[in-house]
């Protein structure tokens, strides 16, 4: 299957009804990307859970190791980590509470996103979860 992304407006209705994003690979530097995306949607009101096992706070939030240690819903997660690491991680998305999987600029995987696809996700991948929130204000 192709990765087909939704419409800029989708995204828009999306980032509109979200509250909570759990962040995969949210580093605790704040000269990574990780860091200033996740500070410029919480910034915008958005709840943001770290996701990473190297780190116990993350812009004020307690850090869970893994998206099973997440507890309740989950609007998005956004992922930054490497493509090949989207395959497990989709696996691991299908096993919580979540509606969408969002991959960041430069991150996509089919296998992951067709896995998803069949199972009637929501899939965004190689867009950046900050820039669609600008552009959809």
């Amino acid at each position: 299957m192709t990765i087909e992304i939704p419409s800029r407006e989708e995204i828009g209705k999306i980032l509109k009804n979200a509250k909570r994003i759990a962040v995969v690979g949210l580093s605790a530097d704040p000269d990574r990307t990780s860091y200033m995306v996740s500070k410029a949607m919480q910034d915008a009101g958005y709840e943001i859970i770290p996701v990473n096992p190297n780190v116990d706070e993350v812009l004020g939030m307690k850090a869970v190791a893994s998206l099973k240690d997440v507890e309740g819903h989950v609007d998005i997660v956004d992922i930054f980590r490497r493509s090949e690491y989207l395959p497990e991680l989709a696996k691991e998305f299908d096993q919580i509470d979540a509606d969408v999987f969002w991959a960041q600029l430069g991150v996509a995987n089919e296998e992951a996103y067709d896995f998803l696809k069949e199972k009637g996700y929501t899939v965004i991948m190689d867009r950046c979860i900050k820039v669609e929130h600008a552009m959809t204000k």
